[in-house]
């Protein structure tokens, strides 16, 4: 019996994900708003028993990275889309992907980071402007109203102080 492979054809034209020995699947994300929750997952079943049987399928993964995210679960997609970039570097859709989970997150630096990656892996016109679409929507956000806030001051003295605050409380509370 042959393993499961994903086609190729993972294109605008081709509404569904080909795995050989198995009728096509109609991907759900072309309008997730007709996707009832059951048939979702069913779909990220059939495609985490698909990546088990093929484990270095990073069109795969990617798959199952956005029926996760369609499927509310952050983690398991981050996870399957990250596992889909480390599999294949030069994958533009696992990279695209990616980048628009940390956007959909707004995590707007890094999504602009891996955004410009994807960018450098298209391979068409059509790929380049659906990446620059994301990296100018990235940027409108950061420009706009949306705050980025990083983490680059340690936390260490103001919860120290909190500590200090709360204790003395309790200690007062103790007294009286």
């Amino acid at each position: 019996m042959e393993s499961p492979v994903i086609s190729t054809a993972l294109t605008t034209t081709n509404a569904s994900v080909v795995v050989r020995g198995t009728p096509p699947v109609l991907v759900p994300w072309r309008d997730p708003h007709t996707v009832p929750p059951e048939h979702l997952a069913a779909y990220i079943q059939k495609l985490e028993q698909a990546c088990v049987a093929e484990p270095r399928s990073a069109d795969l993964r990617t798959c199952l990275g956005m029926a996760y995210a369609m499927n509310y679960d952050v983690d398991k997609s981050m996870d399957s889309l990250e596992a889909a970039v480390a599999l294949d570097a030069g994958s533009f859709w696992a990279q695209l992907k990616y980048a628009e989970l940390h956007y959909r997150l707004r995590v707007l630096n890094r999504a602009e980071q891996e955004t410009l990656k994807a960018l450098n892996l298209a391979n068409n016109q059509w790929q380049l402007s659906i990446a620059r679409k994301q990296l100018q929507d990235i940027r409108g956000l950061k420009n706009g109203a949306v705050r980025n806030v990083e983490w680059s001051k340690p936390l260490t003295a103001p919860v120290l102080m909190l500590s200090l605050f709360l204790l003395a409380i309790f200690v007062t509370m103790i007294w009286k």
